[in-house]
């Protein structure tokens, strides 16, 4: 489930990480904008109180760079995807088996690719691993899976370039082909292509007959030329189990004079586990041709179960923010926030990288998650992506997996 930009969303039609039960650290081997705490440069630890919430680190890999991408299987298989900054961004795959994080090649049933494949959960005993093929088209169609035991060519990929993988179980996954304007749902025994009516970068699944993927249109009412310049506008969709549908989605213009370039869409669509569709996209143009620039409007929909109306705005800093996960107790939101679910802002802290790390006392440290998921079975979540490190001379990448504290 690719996001871009942004921390990927977890818990939602999608195997859980399991607990990793050693808290390990740099001896051992090792986000959608990007999830980032404080990057103050102070070494103190955050102070836990009453409903606070920390990132602990939970395992630090021993080379720059950052996960990108962590599945699991059971509490002693666990996958992660990394990426060494060794001057070509090697990519990596590391598997904790119960006791240790081992280093492992990425299998031969996956083929070659330029960017680090990504690891998907697709039931209970059973993980793909995906080339990401944006400008790669010598790795489509080469996925691999993970039975439990070996890594083998998974037989029946699905066809065309996948961008957005979403899945409830082995029997229903979709995925969007973005250049073909396609999607794609696997029923356990074989792939069905529908064609989209609009551009779509991101899906949502409800249940079987209730799927929505959100993105953009350039023609229709509110495309017209603006001097001269074509208006996309938000866009949304529906499969009701037969067909995509197209849904009536309020359209977003800036005031005359308009700036130049405008373009507005929606880029990613939530479902809440009540069930409920929310959606979230930007109206923005050209920056820096024109003096008195307007600000982007930032687009915010709830779906009312008939229309789309505008959520109501988040308190504090997770304003802007968009869910990357939900809990029972509220929503993970990117940058590292969390959203109540009677309304409190929370920020997530995060404890600073130890020395033996290479990090300094006075460095500057953000943590950047690219994926988050809940401990099955339990109400904690465990996070993987890096830690930056910024200082004189020497700044690095941490890769780092980090598990969820609460205070109190």
């Amino acid at each position: 489930m690719r996001r871009a930009p942004g921390v990927r969303r977890g818990g939602r039609g999608r195997v859980t990480v399991a607990v990793l039960t050693a808290l390990l650290t740099a001896a051992g081997c090792a986000t959608g904008s990007g999830g980032t705490a404080d990057s103050s440069g102070k070494d103190a630890p955050p102070k836990t109180s009453a409903g606070s919430l920390t990132w602990e680190f939970e395992h630090i890999a021993d080379f720059s760079g950052k996960i990108t991408d962590v599945a699991a299987l059971a509490e002693g298989d666990v996958w992660a995807v990394a990426t060494e900054n060794n001057g070509e961004s090697h990519a990596r795959l590391l598997h904790y088996d119960g006791t240790q994080w081992k280093r492992e090649p990425l299998p031969e049933a996956l083929g070659t690719s330029l960017y680090p494949p990504a690891l998907e959960e697709v039931g209970e005993k059973t993980l793909w691993l995906r080339p990401q093929t944006a400008d790669d088209a010598s790795a489509v169609n080469r996925w691999a899976q993970w039975d439990g035991t070996r890594w083998s060519p998974l037989p029946n990929p699905p066809p065309g370039s996948a961008g957005d993988f979403e899945a409830t179980g082995p029997d229903d996954i979709w995925t969007l082909d973005a250049a073909k304007q396609t999607a794609q749902h696997w029923n356990g025994a074989r792939w069905t292509t529908t064609r989209l009516p609009y551009g779509t970068s991101d899906l949502a699944i409800v249940g079987p007959d209730d799927v929505w993927a959100v993105g953009s249109r350039s023609t229709g009412p509110g495309t017209e030329p603006v001097t001269g310049e074509g208006y996309s506008q938000p866009a949304s969709t529906h499969w009701d189990g037969t067909s995509w549908k197209p849904v009536d989605t309020p359209q977003a213009h800036f005031k005359d004079p308009v700036p130049p370039e405008p373009s507005a869409v929606l880029s990613q669509v939530f479902a809440l586990e009540s069930g409920e569709i929310r959606a979230y996209g930007i109206n923005t143009f050209n920056h820096g041709e024109v003096d008195n620039e307007p600000a982007d409007q930032f687009l915010r929909l709830r779906w009312d179960g008939s229309k789309w109306v505008e959520q109501e705005p988040a308190p504090g800093g997770c304003a802007l923010r968009t869910p990357v996960a939900q809990d029972d107790k509220g929503l993970f939101l990117d940058g590292n926030w969390y959203l109540t679910d009677d309304g409190t802002c929370v920020k997530i802290e995060r404890h600073r990288l130890p020395r033996s790390t290479g990090a300094r006392k006075g460095s500057n440290q953000s943590l950047w998650l690219e994926e988050i998921h809940r401990v099955p079975g339990t109400g904690e979540w465990l996070g993987a992506g890096h830690v930056q490190v910024n200082q004189s001379g020497d700044p690095f990448g941490a890769p780092v997996v980090v598990r969820l504290k609460r205070g109190g």
